[in-house]
């Protein structure tokens, strides 16, 4: 079994950067697809980005192509989100995901969740 604790979200004005880490506990971290997630108030839980077990291949939502940047580091068992030209559309609690099968979009592929840490963007 994977925990998982995001950090590192906050208020940020548009055209801003945050970034995220999400830490797991557990001495497999290296076998996951490791993903992150957002949902906004009254919205369904929609996929950001997406890194296989290496770092060597990640995927992202077109919303977010060109401004987020998805990195792991194994040896600190923790899976990065940097986020760059901040839109007020991007808030919403963030979410890491860890997966066993194959890196995947779908959130329900996703086998465990972290609880989440806010990103406010103001205009």
């Amino acid at each position: 079994q994977v925990q998982l604790v995001e950090s590192g979200g906050g208020l940020v004005q548009a055209g801003g950067s945050l970034r995220l880490s999400c830490a797991a506990s557990g001495r497999t971290f290296s076998s996951y697809i490791m993903g992150w997630f957002r949902q906004a108030p009254g919205q369904e839980r929609e996929f950001v980005a997406a890194i296989n077990r290496s770092g060597g291949s990640s995927r992202y939502a077109d919303s977010v192509k060109g401004r987020f940047t998805i990195s792991r580091d194994n040896a600190k068992n923790t899976v990065y989100l940097q986020m760059n030209t901040l839109k007020p559309e991007d808030t919403a609690v963030y979410y890491c995901a860890a997966d066993r099968g194959l890196i995947t979009i779908a959130a329900i592929r996703y086998d465990y969740w972290g609880q989440g840490t806010q990103v406010t963007v103001s205009s």
